[in-house]
C-alpha cells in the first residue's frame, strides 16, 4: 500500500510504501467504538460526589402528624422522595470507570482507524518536521503553507523546539507514536506522520 508523501507546500511529491497490516485493514466500526469509549472512560477522574440521606442537612422532626392529613406518612425530610433529600444510590468519589481492553484488540482498533484515515485521504506522510527555533509563528506559517487548519502530527521524536512551538496552537497536536490515542486520531481533520514514525507504528500495531 502507498501513502502520499507531502512536501513543505502540502502537495503530494511522491508515494511511500507502507505496510498493509497497519494502513490497509478493514474498517471495524464496533471495535473502534469500543476502544474510543474505553479510552475516554479510563481518563475519567471520578471526583463527583453526592450525598445520601444520612449526609444531607435536615431536621429529624416528623414533618407532619402520622394520621388525618390525607398525605402519605413521612418520618423525616431527608427521604430520597423529598426535594433536598438524600440520593438512594449516590455517586461516590471512589467510583471506578475503567474499562479493560485487550492489547490485541487495541492494536487492531488503532490499525483500523489509521487504515480508514488513509482511505479517506486524511492521513499523509512528511519527510520530517523539525524546527531551528522554538517559535510558534514559524510552525503556524508552515502549517498555513500546507493548508492545514486542524492537524495531528505523529513524529518519531518530539524535541524541545517542536514541543514549545506547537503547544500554543489551538488545533495542532504533536505526539510521538507511543502517545497516539484513538480519540485524537478521530478528532483531527488531518493526520501527518513522519517517515521515521512509520516504522514505529508498524512495530506497535502490525
Amino acid at each position: 500500500m502507498q501513502l502520499e508523501l507531502l512536501n513543505e507546500q502540502g502537495q503530494a511529491a511522491s508515494k511511500l510504501d507502507v505496510p498493509e497490516t497497519v494502513f490497509g485493514r478493514e474498517y471495524n466500526e464496533d471495535l473502534i467504538h469500543q476502544i474510543v469509549v474505553a479510552f475516554r472512560a479510563n481518563g475519567r477522574q471520578g471526583t463527583r460526589a453526592q450525598k445520601d440521606r444520612e449526609q444531607v442537612r435536615h431536621s429529624t422532626a416528623k414533618p407532619f402528624k402520622q394520621k388525618g392529613t390525607g398525605r402519605a406518612r413521612a418520618g423525616m425530610t431527608s427521604s430520597p422522595l423529598w426535594r433536598g433529600g438524600g440520593r438512594i444510590f449516590p455517586n461516590l468519589p471512589e467510583e471506578n470507570f475503567t474499562q479493560k481492553i485487550n492489547k490485541k484488540m487495541y492494536r487492531a482498533g488503532m490499525a483500523s482507524i489509521l487504515s480508514q484515515l488513509a482511505r479517506e485521504g486524511r492521513l499523509a506522510v512528511v519527510e520530517s518536521l523539525k524546527l531551528d527555533t522554538p517559535k510558534t509563528k514559524v510552525l503556524a506559517d508552515k502549517f498555513k503553507a500546507m493548508n492545514l487548519e486542524s492537524v495531528m502530527v505523529i513524529a518519531e521524536e518530539v524535541d524541545e523546539n517542536l514541543f514549545l512551538a506547537s503547544r500554543n496552537l489551538k488545533n495542532v497536536f504533536v505526539v510521538e507514536p507511543r502517545y497516539a490515542d484513538p480519540v485524537s486520531l478521530v478528532h483531527y481533520k488531518k493526520v501527518l506522520v513522519t517517515k521515521g514514525a512509520i516504522d514505529k507504528l508498524k512495530e506497535m500495531f502490525a
